[in-house]
């Protein structure tokens, strides 16, 4: 494997420190690989973040490849066998942090790019990447900016591949064809403070959310469908109180989140939530703050040429799965019908001594490069 592309490419932006929002030169190496094979480079930076928009052809259907160069930090260096930030071979393996997740899959599509153009100068249709350093972090000015902009002008992307690191055991088990939304809350019960002494005078904000809240967590907000499961609450902060034994709070502040499917929306959700609260007779203030809508691509054109390219490539019979956190897949799905994670084993990412496997570099590139060309045919 020493010659191959991908590896050499994955070792080079594995070495730029790009630690979310930096992209520390990323997309300037990405750009000078894309330039010569004919992609418009389009930067669409915003407070800090670079973006890059990168699209070779005009014509329907469009194909795109999104990921992000940022990186999570390292932690604690002395805990890393070898520096996250000089990629090292060690054990069939390239450490590093980002090897994973995602600057190999980033590496796997544009050696598979230049290995298409250059077998079909003249392909149908028109490839792009959308590339970001702002996944990891805020995730506001990323891609969620490109795509403000390509809708403005009415860019449609007609399938989009996710490099997110979906693979569980082995390169291509695990195709993610969707993922759940995000609603979280800030909730502030008003009470009235005082001394525990006299309860005549007081209004204990705990005592009187306690019923709410463990109603809250019972709810069966849905059953789920074919792709996700059911909907589910978790309360993951309680804060009140001086810090005195004898003082009665006069607020409790709860976070808690929402992951939802396709079967309830964020409207339904929220409206579920108040009138809890209401017929509780509490005095309240809630803050709402959507992490994304759910999104889902069944099987379909996208899903059906991943999944024989996977085993055709590998063997493996990829399970289709939406479960996981939030991707930049939500962002991309308001403009695109078709949108699939698809990338390598995500055992070790935002970890120490973060690796993917080196014979999984160059198979993870054939499989973006032959879907290209059942995607695109000639």
């Amino acid at each position: 494997m020493a010659d191959s592309p991908t590896l050499a490419l994955a070792r080079q932006l594995i070495a730029l420190p790009s630690i979310t929002p930096a992209d520390a030169g990323c997309l300037d190496l990405i750009a000078g690989r894309l330039a010569p094979l004919g992609f418009f480079l389009e930067r669409i930076d915003r407070n800090g973040v670079s973006n890059l928009w990168a699209r070779r052809g005009t014509m329907a259907p469009l194909v795109c490849f999104a990921g992000h160069t940022d990186v999570v930090p390292p932690g604690p260096i002395e805990q890393w066998q070898s520096d996250p930030f000089a990629p090292t071979e060690r054990d069939g393996c390239l450490y590093g942090r980002g090897a994973a997740d995602m600057k190999s899959s980033i590496a796997a599509f544009v050696v598979a790019a230049e290995r298409f153009i250059a077998e079909r100068p003249a392909h149908t249709g028109s490839i792009a990447l959308l590339l970001t350093s702002d996944e990891e972090g805020d995730a506001i000015d990323g891609t969620v900016r490109v795509v403000e902009t390509l809708k403005a002008r009415g860019e449609i992307i007609d399938c989009c591949i996710v490099g997110e690191p979906t693979s569980v055991d082995r390169l291509g088990d695990t195709i993610k064809n969707g993922r759940r939304g995000s609603l979280s809350a800030r909730l502030l019960v008003k009470g009235i403070q005082g001394h525990v002494a006299y309860p005549e005078k007081v209004r204990n904000p705990i005592h009187l959310a306690a019923p709410a809240l463990a109603e809250l967590a019972a709810i069966r907000w849905d059953e789920g469908n074919d792709y996700f499961p059911p909907t589910s609450l978790q309360i993951s902060n309680i804060r009140a109180g001086t810090g005195a034994t004898n003082v009665v709070p006069g607020t409790l502040e709860v976070l808690f989140n929402l992951r939802f499917s396709t079967a309830s929306t964020v409207e339904g959700l929220q409206a579920r939530v108040h009138a809890l609260l209401d017929r509780h007779d509490l005095e309240y203030e809630i803050h709402w703050t959507i992490g994304g809508r759910p999104f889902l691509t069944p099987r379909g054109p996208l899903v059906d040429v991943l999944v024989d390219s996977i085993r055709a490539i590998t063997g493996a019979k990829p399970t289709l799965s939406t479960s996981g956190g939030t991707s930049d897949g939500r962002f991309i799905a308001d403009i695109c019908p078709q949108v699939v994670e698809l990338g390598p084993v995500n055992a070790s990412i935002h970890k120490v001594n973060e690796h993917v496997m080196i014979d999984d570099l160059e198979p993870l590139s054939e499989i973006y490069r032959q879907a290209l060309e059942r995607l695109l045919p000639a």
